[in-house]
């Protein structure tokens, strides 16, 4: 059903960020750190010459990227989508960029019509810390058991409620969501955690992350993820993993919408790493 209002056109756009230059997503009413919502919006109602308004698929932290993340806008503008694209990018601050952008029926919602989101956690396993590209991967400098860490992932696959790994200022109705699909993989010395879930609850990743890291330790056992899905308790759970490993990496809708999001990146990892 459109919501569309009269003489208005809606399009959807494929966006990719690096968060570490953003305090998140959100706009922020009163304060003047910078986000990629208010970055959006601005450069969009630049090339609109109206007030746009912007709406996306999952809402990121700060220090958190993307790489296929999706929005849309409404807009009473005629431009051609090269045009769209162009310009909105000429007036983005640097670290966000449009990667595709195309005009959509009034029935898509970049949020509500999202069948699952996709997002992809990288992990530089080195007794080193790293110089280039510090704050694009979370630095471990323990060793980690990616084997270990993957058997303990498969107990989260299915519909559960995931309040161990909810974050107290989530505002989300439901902690019950369904995990389709969950790996966790070696490539040298960087360690990938891919996630396919219904949605995230706040800072639900980054929560499982900290569970994975002591059992990828061996201080842990495997099983130690299901006892603390099961308790339903976040204070029995482990730390937040850091935000500056977190990408969103794709989101699932319907095929009669075409939207080109399907899971990928980061660049530099991609020719590592199959989808």
């Amino acid at each position: 059903m459109s919501d569309l209002e009269a003489g208005h056109r809606r399009y959807a756009a494929v966006v990719e960020y690096n968060g570490a230059r953003f305090h998140g997503w959100q706009r922020q009413k009163h304060h003047n750190e910078p986000t990629i919502q208010a970055a959006l919006e601005a450069a969009i109602s630049i090339v609109a010459n109206h007030p746009v308004t912007v709406s996306c698929a999952g809402r990121t932290d700060a220090g958190v990227h993307a790489t296929r993340q999706v929005i849309h806008f409404d807009t009473t503008a005629i431009r051609k989508d090269y045009g769209w694209m162009m310009g909105v990018n000429t007036n983005l601050p640097e670290g966000v960029a449009l990667q595709w952008v195309g005009e959509v029926g009034g029935d898509f919602h970049a949020r509500y019509k999202a069948q699952a989101r996709r997002y992809r956690y990288l992990i530089y396993d080195n007794p080193s810390r790293m110089a280039l590209m510090h704050d694009q991967l979370t630095w471990w400098k323990y060793p980690l058991d990616a084997e270990r860490m993957h058997e303990a992932a498969q107990h989260l696959i299915g519909t559960h409620d995931f309040t161990s790994f909810r974050a107290k200022d989530c505002q989300a109705k439901s902690p019950v969501k369904e995990m389709h699909a969950i790996s966790v993989k070696r490539y040298g010395r960087i360690i990938v955690v891919d996630l396919e879930c219904s949605a995230f609850l706040y800072h639900m990743v980054r929560n499982i992350v900290g569970v994975l890291l002591p059992i990828g330790e061996g201080n842990q056992p495997t099983g130690w993820m299901k006892q603390v899905l099961e308790q339903c308790d976040r204070s029995k759970a482990g730390v937040t993993a850091p935000g500056g490993g977190l990408y969103f990496i794709g989101v699932k809708y319907p095929e009669a919408f075409s939207i080109p999001c399907q899971p990928w990146g980061p660049a530099l990892f991609e020719p590592l790493i199959s989808n």
